[in-house]
């Protein structure tokens, strides 16, 4: 921190005074950070006044990169790649990030604090901090659930919670796009609050198509990062779908001429935007509700081209965990892996995990016994199956309103279902297609094949065993060989 400014930023995940917040105080030397998180958190004196004597999350960090400098810094970012440390210490719920300048190392309110330490605390005092966006949805008829839902990053988590549906008289609200804090009350419903105060989304495939609501949002008071710039003030990325006007040229986020002929993007494709929740214009009237709204299902799902149906439901509580824990995706940008290879991202947690996976299965299972515990239902979708000729088979976007509503209607008991070796199946017409405006192969999206349900069974043992090893709890292992008994009687 040597020459530079020291800030001290008091900071609520969760609204000032809730049951469900928690303090944290972070010191900095980043005036990028200061301004970032006054969006992602609220912070100031109304925040140490709560805490008064009170206990809080200890968060160190500096960008490594003591004044004067050494070497010429690349696009004037402060930081020290080379030395860079993330740590936590859960026991003295104290993090210590040097040298990154990145987000998510540096916010540390965010995934450091709001997954990694809030996990343990979580466990400690028996509810859950999970990587999950929030959402309300009202039927036709003016009746309103609320559902989280885990994805890995850039699995459409923020076009989800955002969604524009293409269901007359449907309406989606947003609560939250990353992260819920889920506790039970005194009549057993799980409830959860949205911990940030902000939106830290994924640019790149943002755009007036795909999520129109985030695209209103991001029009004023948002930090973007790593994304390109035009030469009128604008902003660019891939996908946006905005022609430039003429004359206007585009800058990189390597601070070089760009143009619609380069092999490589204009905007990093983990560049970020960072907005302040209030201005999402369908924003849920609850979301800033200290004790939370009431989760009646929870949606796990992640990018899967092949042999993932649709969406199923899970046969119980116990199941819907070991779903959970057998999440596979596409690697994104956002992960360490760049090509596209189905990593194993259980829970979408798998970078965020605060301590043991296997105690983390436990802790999960162990809210069955909670007293009077209403468990919300437990599904799982994947709006990214592909035709081997075709691309997608489901449309996605706004269309995922008629998954949502038969899920709806799962929790209200009115939509049918089927057994399958995975899951409850939705009937044949319990889903509505109407006004569905691309023909759909529902028998392509649904279909399961017996030998890559092996493959997928033989995979998920192996990383239990790799991964969890002894520490995997009986009911998990014992959802895995139900699966395979099932899968072996197709």
């Amino acid at each position: 921190m040597k020459g530079r400014t020291m800030y001290v930023i008091p900071f609520s995940m969760g609204p000032v005074g809730s049951p469900l917040s928690k303090i944290g105080v972070e010191l900095t030397d980043s005036p990028y950070v200061v301004a970032s998180m006054r969006v992602m958190t609220r912070m100031g004196k109304a925040v140490l006044s709560a805490l008064g004597n009170g206990e809080f999350v200890r968060c160190l960090h500096s960008v490594g990169c003591p004044l004067p400098v050494k070497k010429p810094l690349v696009n004037n970012w402060p930081c020290n790649p080379e030395q860079t440390l993330i740590g936590h210490i859960p026991d003295r719920r104290q993090i210590v990030s040097f040298g990154s300048g990145y987000g998510g190392n540096s916010l540390l309110g965010k995934k450091c604090f709001a997954l990694r330490i809030a996990s343990r605390i979580a466990k400690e005092e028996g509810w859950l901090a999970e990587h999950m966006l929030i959402l309300g949805i009202t039927n036709p008829a003016g009746e309103k659930k609320y559902m989280a839902a885990a994805f890995p990053s850039a699995c459409g988590k923020t076009n989800l919670a955002m969604l524009c549906p293409t269901l007359p008289g449907w309406k989606v609200e947003c609560v939250g796009d990353d992260i819920a804090w889920m506790k039970f009350d005194d009549q057993g419903r799980l409830r959860a609050i949205n911990p940030e105060n902000g939106f830290f989304g994924v640019a790149p495939g943002t755009s007036g198509k795909t999520n129109p609501n985030a695209m209103a949002t991001i029009i004023k008071n948002t930090i973007f990062t790593n994304v390109a710039e035009t030469s009128d003030g604008g902003v660019y990325w891939e996908g946006m779908d905005e022609t430039l006007p003429e004359g206007v040229t585009v800058t990189s986020w390597k601070n070089q001429p760009w143009s619609t002929k380069d092999d490589e993007p204009c905007a990093h494709p983990n560049s970020r935007f960072c907005t302040p929740a209030d201005q999402c214009p369908i924003i849920d009237p609850l979301w800033e509700s200290p004790e939370g709204v009431p989760i009646e299902a929870i949606i796990f799902g992640g990018r899967r081209p092949e042999g993932v149906p649709l969406v199923y439901e899970a046969f119980s509580w116990q199941h819907g965990v070991f779903v959970g824990a057998a999440m596979r995706s596409e690697a994104t940008a956002a992960a360490e892996h760049k090509g596209k290879v189905i990593m194993h991202d259980p829970f979408a947690m798998r970078p965020f995990f605060g301590y043991n996976f296997g105690q983390y299965l436990s802790h999960w299972l162990s809210m069955a016994k909670h007293p009077g515990a209403k468990l919300p239902k437990i599904f799982h979708v994947n709006w990214f199956r592909k035709s081997p000729t075709a691309g997608f088979l489901w449309p996605g976007f706004g269309d995922n309103i008629r998954v949502l509503d038969w899920m709806f209607r799962r929790v209200t008991g009115e939509a049918e279902a089927k057994s399958s070796p995975v899951g409850l199946l939705p009937c044949r017409d319990s889903l509505n297609l109407d006004g569905l405006k691309e023909h759909v192969d529902l028998d392509q999206l649904f279909s399961l094949d017996q030998g890559f349900w092996r493959k997928e069974v033989e995979e998920v043992g192996s990383y239990f065993h790799s991964q969890v090893n002894h520490d995997l709890p009986v009911e998990v292992s014992q959802q895995l060989q139900l699966l395979s008994i099932r899968v072996e009687k197709m």
